[in-house]
């Protein structure tokens, strides 16, 4: 969410239309904007979106052979990348690497969040 903040405020949007009646990606707003506002995307979008991410949560995400070695491993057999490979002190340092990647993350979009309602200017995101 930071990142594609960052990059979309920077002028960088997907190709095409977003919808059937030909608006484009560029043409909503960025940030909290894009979301409610006189400019947002329509109501349904929302939906849409919340009723895929719902999806995703319920169906796809999910330990399905019941094989996870820890909360979130969702590799179900298919997908190892060499994990299985790593000590266990290796794979607790890779975790925790990944854990705080998610925070700093998280504390970035809500900082730019923050700025986004308050208004002002930022030296990298510019005026919100």
């Amino acid at each position: 969410a930071f990142l594609g903040n960052i990059i979309t405020r920077a002028g960088i949007h997907l190709p095409g239309n977003l919808d059937y009646a030909g608006d484009s990606f560029d043409s909503f707003p960025n940030g909290w904007a894009a979301i409610s506002g006189p400019d947002s995307i329509p109501g349904g979008a929302t939906i849409q979106i919340i009723l895929f991410v719902g999806f995703l949560e319920l169906a796809v995400m999910k330990d399905i052979t019941g094989t996870a070695e820890f909360p979130g491993d969702f590799r179900n057999g298919a997908i190892d990348f060499g994990w299985d490979s790593f000590d266990e002190e290796t794979k607790l340092q890779k975790r925790a690497i990944e854990l705080n990647q998610g925070r700093a993350a998280m504390m970035g979009i809500l900082g730019l969040a923050v700025h986004d309602k308050l208004g002002g200017s930022l030296p990298i995101v510019g005026d919100l």
